[in-house]
């Protein structure tokens, strides 16, 4: 059984950072937003962060080991979770290449967390963002997925975010036995209609898989630079995957928001969120 879980928070938040949404924040939050990593911004009264929100979703979902792959300065993160109660937490660091200023990608972060790691490139292991909040479901179904590789598959209708925002998140292609087929990024939004499943669905990636590492290690090492977003990113590793194995990625469907930090205004909603459906 799957037992690992890589937690992606080494990326630049920029889109947060130069977001507007002070009228709304407090000068502490404001400051939060523009200083910390999203997924330790505070999110609720009593100070937890949203990657303590995650943690607890982990934990009961069953994961026993959590990798938190972050920036250079990962001291923020090491004071906080150094000794978690329930989970073994590693840390990794996504360096940046000399000639960047910003993260070579999500790819790249699984990337370095391997080679930092080295027992992951022979298990089985689970990679997410730091910046949503995936349910116990959600991570318990990959958990517990009868296949080498997986990916959940988010019914898009069930995302309560605006039209503009889901029509950039990926859309993934699935046969009828949800082996996946293909995941286009920032679809045409005229050629959406033609992806649809087996039940009518259109699907879309909400950055939540799990790998195993002897077989997705030579494309996390060998993916290439995206032409456009310039960054290595964990859907060409997919795509590079099912051109070689075109069975190699089963799906799980399922119908259910996930909550995510992306800007400023965010985190009212994530607060929000939170005070409906959690009681502690």
């Amino acid at each position: 059984m799957i037992n690992r879980l890589i937690i992606l928070a080494g990326g630049a938040s920029s889109r947060m950072k130069n977001s507007q949404a002070e009228s709304v924040l407090d000068a502490e939050q404001i400051q939060q937003a523009n200083q910390r990593s999203k997924g330790l911004i505070e999110v609720d009264d009593t100070g937890r962060s949203l990657l303590d929100y995650l943690l607890k979703n982990a934990q009961i979902a069953g994961y026993k080991i959590v990798y938190i792959i972050t920036g250079k300065d990962s001291s923020m993160f090491r004071a906080r979770y150094k000794h978690h109660a329930e989970l073994k937490i590693k840390f990794a660091i996504q360096y940046i290449p000399e000639d960047r200023v910003k993260p070579l990608g999500t790819a790249d972060a699984v990337y370095q967390t391997l080679e930092q790691y080295p027992e992951l490139k022979k298990n089985q292991f689970s990679v997410c963002n730091s910046d949503n909040l995936y349910s116990v479901n959600a991570l318990q179904s990959l958990l517990n997925i009868k296949s080498q590789n997986g990916c959940i598959a988010y019914d898009r209708d069930y995302l309560e975010f605006s039209i503009d925002r889901i029509s950039k998140f990926a859309v993934m292609q699935f046969d009828h036995n949800y082996q996946l087929l293909n995941i286009i990024e920032k679809p045409d939004l005229e050629k959406v209609k033609n992806y649809r499943d087996v039940e009518g669905k259109i699907r879309v990636s909400m950055n939540i898989f799990t790998f195993d590492g002897s077989i997705s290690f030579p494309f996390f090492k060998d993916c290439p630079i995206h032409p456009e977003r310039n960054e290595k990113e964990i859907p060409t590793v997919i795509s590079h995957m099912l051109k070689v194995n075109s069975k190699s990625m089963l799906g799980i469907p399922l119908a259910e928001h996930v909550p995510d930090l992306t800007s400023k205004e965010d985190i009212i909603k994530m607060s929000d969120y939170l005070r409906k459906n959690f009681n502690s």
